[in-house]
């Protein structure tokens, strides 16, 4: 299916002006993607008013729930579509999106529909000095309203598992959306409209946008006055843009940003756990995820053992995608390259893979490990959003501790030990939204998600999501 806008309840995107898509496993060009204007992206918010207005606006939360699982069999029985579009769009190796990307996104839209039962108010009499006329007794009550119109903007990397993240809980909580997806993941957003429009979720409840950031869909959308609220997920520059966007009219944001994410190994780990955990953590989507572990620090009787088997691990990785571009491509060969200057070992990786097929003419760049930079360096303190890590030795708890709290990012963190003691003092010290204790990236979608400083602001997840998506209303009558 080709990428369109989908607003107020019907498909559209000829005659408006359009940009390629590309195929970041050979950079061939797949198609042509609509760039919404400005007129399009207000009809989207006007359609959401509308779908507000009517009977989406009207809807109990069963009907909303039952809408949310109509959705999630719709994508569920589209499942080999929704991977093939993914893995085109990304160039992840297809079996990725199958076991986390498409699942995950199934599981966003029943989660939400799970939470809407049991949801209950609070309420609650009390005596209280009265403004009006001395002390009255009063019955309280707090009921939560949908905020309206909420427009979100989702990255590239997980495209669908990161949209939905966000749409499910804004359905479940009764707003209506205008999404807007990466420009260069446009597939798998367009799939979920297709879904959609086949279900009795009403016109305008759900509307799709495709486009640029500045100057742009992107920058429509996050400055329209008819927005009600904000929830983006991408790199810490582009919160920054969308928040200054989102100041004229006092729009709240729910942000998920960029991350510089810390591994604690500790000597007494087990060691063979940890190096996979790290693997993991740092290669997974050729570390094209905000999760990934970019520093790891490593106590220093295993440093030289630990350093050694996670290079030759990086030098046999096989089965790995793509960056998402040319432009980020040259990104992180000059992270490459600028790690050399300052100083680094390379320990593996480093350059440009040749495959001899297809793939010489795509966005690959070698998996790479670094030693021997000070952490004053640029590759240690910037977001690379690559398959690189940079190893460094520490030798007390504290150090471990201050080193990983030693970044303008605080998003996640990983700590491996074997002493549970240890996990549970040195997990609530790291600046971190989450902590992970001998694993990587087990979530748990009721658990608050999100990070500190320059990672994001407020929390995604179960009760913390609806939280966000909807305002508490107290209202007190007089007995």
């Amino acid at each position: 299916m080709k990428p369109e806008h989908y607003v107020g309840g019907a498909f559209s995107g000829d005659g408006e002006r359009d940009f390629p898509l590309i195929d970041p496993v050979d950079g061939t060009e797949r198609g042509r993607v609509p760039e919404a204007s400005r007129e399009t992206v207000d009809a989207a918010v006007r359609a959401a008013r509308r779908a507000l207005q009517g009977p989406w606006g009207a809807a109990s939360p069963q009907d909303r729930a039952a809408a949310l699982r109509e959705i999630a069999d719709g994508v569920e029985a589209r499942f080999e579509e929704f991977v093939d579009a993914e893995a085109a769009d990304t160039g992840k190796p297809r079996d990725l999106a199958a076991t986390v990307d498409i699942p995950r996104a199934v599981g966003n839209f029943r989660a939400y529909a799970d939470l809407l039962y049991g949801r209950g108010e609070h309420a609650y009499t009390t005596r209280v000095p009265g403004w009006s006329g001395g002390t009255g007794e009063a019955l309280n009550y707090t009921v939560r309203r949908p905020l309206g119109v909420v427009a979100v903007i989702s990255p590239w990397n997980l495209p669908l598992l990161l949209l939905t993240w966000k749409v499910a809980p804004a359905l479940a909580a009764g707003n209506a959306v205008v999404a807007k997806p990466s420009e260069q993941t446009p597939s798998t957003a367009t799939l979920l409209a297709d879904v959609i429009h086949g279900t009795g979720l009403p016109a305008g409840a759900f509307n799709l946008v495709h486009g640029h950031g500045p100057g742009a869909a992107g920058e429509f959308l996050t400055g329209h006055p008819g927005v009600d609220a904000i929830a983006f997920t991408g790199e810490s520059a582009t919160g920054a843009a969308i928040m200054r966007n989102a100041a004229e009219h006092v729009t709240p944001v729910s942000f998920e940003l960029g991350g510089k994410n810390p591994a604690l190994i500790f000597a007494d780990a087990d060691l063979d756990k940890a190096l996979d955990g790290t693997v993991r953590s740092t290669f997974t989507h050729s570390g094209q995820i905000c999760l990934c572990t970019e520093r790891v620090y490593v106590e220093r009787p295993v440093f030289a053992e630990f350093t050694a088997a996670l290079a030759e691990r990086a030098r046999a990785l096989r089965d790995y995608g793509p960056m998402i571009s040319a432009a980020h491509r040259d990104k992180v060969l000059s992270y490459y390259r600028l790690a050399v200057e300052e100083g680094a070992t390379v320990a593996a990786g480093g350059g440009v893979p040749a495959f001899g097929d297809r793939r010489d003419g795509g966005f690959y760049v070698e998996p790479t490990v670094l030693t021997g930079l000070p952490e004053t360096a640029r590759v240690v303190r910037e977001e690379i959003f690559g398959p690189v890590c940079h190893v460094a030795p520490f030798d007390t708890e504290e150090e471990a501790v201050r080193l990983a709290n030693d970044s303008p990012y605080g998003l996640a963190a990983t700590v491996w030990t074997s002493d549970l003691s240890r996990a549970h003092r040195v997990a609530p010290r790291v600046e971190a939204g989450i902590v992970w204790v001998n694993c990587w990236n087990l979530r748990d979608l009721r658990t608050p998600f999100g990070g500190v400083k320059a990672s994001g602001i407020g929390r995604e997840g179960g009760e913390y999501s609806l939280d966000f998506f909807s305002e508490p209303v107290n209202v007190c009558v007089q007995i």
